[in-house]
């Protein structure tokens, strides 16, 4: 199948058009408006380098929120409450140490300057959320994502005291079972993700799930 260039027009391919790898489209830009509809209909970005690139991959890796598996040691962590968590503190913070994060077998960052100052736009727009997980009054650890509807749209997570990212996440997890949301799209297939429950389903499933979590009004502003 093509790859779709995108033009200034607000308009994506559907995501079943994607490559075999999941990119579907590139070009086009960073706007909030962009942002919002590739999200509402299951499509990211992720790039290294200019142009933009978009993706819908297939399986696409989901965690439905009561499905979320704590392990003993993590259960031992949260009762010692070693870390304060809160909610949209310091998204710019959280964005920074994830873009700085090494990991494993990725040379460099996805996580580019112009990644970063386009989530922190569609962070003071409400759609875009952080929690960061705090020892000593020092960022421990956190994640980000956007939100729509009673979806969760997870972007990325890091530590640097360990299982204060795992702490976030139970945290987020907690509070979005609290507001009824659907699902966490975790886009990656991970060891990590699914050792905490999260699983690969089709395409097809997806966005179906997808459609029924936009059904619902979108918590939009600080969670804080």
């Amino acid at each position: 199948m093509p790859v779709f260039e995108l033009s200034e027009e607000l308009i994506f391919p559907h995501p079943t058009l994607a490559e075999p790898d999941g990119l579907l489209a590139i070009g086009g830009d960073l706007s909030v408006e962009r942002l919002l509809l590739a999200y509402a209909n299951g499509i990211f970005p992720w790039y290294s380098e200019s142009p933009i690139l978009w993706w819908s991959p297939n399986p696409r890796m989901v965690l439905f929120p009561e499905k979320f598996k704590i392990s003993d040691s993590l259960k031992q962590t949260i009762k010692k409450q070693k870390f304060k968590i809160t909610f949209d503190r310091d998204f710019a913070g959280v964005i920074r140490a994830c873009a700085g994060s090494k990991r494993p077998d990725q040379e460099g960052t996805w996580i580019v300057p112009e990644m970063q100052k386009a989530y922190i736009k569609l962070h003071k727009a409400g759609f875009a959320h952080s929690v960061e997980a705090w020892q000593n009054d020092q960022l421990a650890g956190g994640l980000y994502g956007v939100s729509l509807g009673k979806a969760f749209f997870g972007e990325s997570m890091f530590f640097r005291i360990p299982d204060a990212s795992k702490v976030a996440l139970y945290c987020l997890v907690e509070r979005l079972k609290s507001w009824d949301f659907k699902l966490i799209d975790s886009q990656q297939d991970t060891a990590h993700m699914r050792r905490m429950g999260g699983e690969p389903i089709d395409l097809e499933d997806f966005l179906r799930h997808l459609k029924n979590a936009l059904k619902h009004s979108t918590f939009q502003g600080k969670w804080s």
